[in-house]
């Protein structure tokens, strides 16, 4: 079962990314001073601008240089410093850490040591959510809503299979599982995914695992409005394991289609022979 905490809860440290104005400086948000104003460390794309910018809102604190240049050896000390207990925030000059800007190698470091990463921004679920799933972010593709038809959500996510941008889509709670389901079938149950829940609210979670993981989760517990990033498509063509043909005809039957129905629709989209399909379906749906 994939681990689940929320971000603001739980003994975790966690990395702050700052999402700065990039023109106005009016435009910072009430939350990011307040949160800039209890951090003990501020690191920053460049120390010079941030303290500019951190000079016109009267915040004096302790500065980190994290550019594109030094950002691994910067982001060992900021591990060490969070996982010390300090509290640390990184911003990057005039925009969002981690798009176009640096940011993801840092992302990357503190989630693989076990910490949270949150951002102060603005009203952009899709942004919040590509600076902190830790997925590439140099480049993505925004989907939004997925169709609510399963023939054209399984058609437009067979577009999208090859794409090698970021996937990301916005969600909602009623149909989440069986559009995970159709994800883990069609994009590969192994790819990499992030679902992005109750985004700068008490209950703040990030979900990571693979599409194949996600689909097995209690939709019971994925309340509010949801963002779901994949991570792109790789070039070469590989086959369906087993188990994603299994969650392909799973998909299928949800959606109320007869056995015979279900094996020649994954079939029809995969390219597979009958008689593999067929045998899998035995396999697992009929173990009487």
């Amino acid at each position: 079962m994939i681990p689940r905490a929320l971000n603001f809860e739980g003994p975790e440290p966690l990395l702050y990314l700052i999402a700065t104005p990039i023109g106005n400086l009016s435009e910072m948000t009430p939350r990011a001073l307040q949160v800039l104003q209890q951090t003990d460390f501020i690191a920053a794309e460049d120390t010079r601008n941030s303290g500019q910018l951190m000079a016109h809102f009267g915040i004096d604190k302790p500065f980190i240089s994290c550019h594109e240049h030094n950002e691994e050896e910067a982001s060992a000390r900021i591990v060490s410093l969070l996982k010390d207990g300090k509290k640390v925030c990184f911003m990057s000059d005039a925009g969002y850490p981690c798009l176009s800007d640096p940011g993801q190698r840092l992302v990357a470091r503190c989630l693989e040591a076990g910490i949270k990463v949150s951002v102060t921004s603005g009203p952009s679920a899709a942004i919040n959510a590509l600076a902190c799933s830790g997925l590439p972010s140099e480049h993505f593709h925004f989907e939004g809503f997925l169709p609510a038809k399963p023939t054209e959500r399984e058609a437009r996510l067979r577009e999208l299979d090859p794409y090698p941008e970021t996937l990301v889509f916005y969600e909602s709670p009623h149909r989440i599982f069986k559009t995970l389901l159709s994800m883990a079938a069609i994009l590969g149950g192994d790819r990499k995914a992030v679902i992005a829940r109750e985004l700068t609210k008490t209950h703040e979670e990030f979900i990571r695992g693979t599409l194949g993981e996600l689909a097995l989760i209690d939709e019971s517990t994925l309340r509010g409005e949801m963002v779901v990033l994949v991570e792109g498509g790789k070039k070469s063509q590989r086959e369906m394991t087993d188990n994603e043909i299994a969650l392909a005809l799973k998909d299928q039957l949800e959606w109320g289609k007869t056995s015979k129905e279900a094996i020649k629709a994954v079939c029809e989209s995969s390219g597979l022979p009958k008689n593999r399909v067929y045998e899998i379906y035995i396999a697992t749906f009929k173990r009487d």
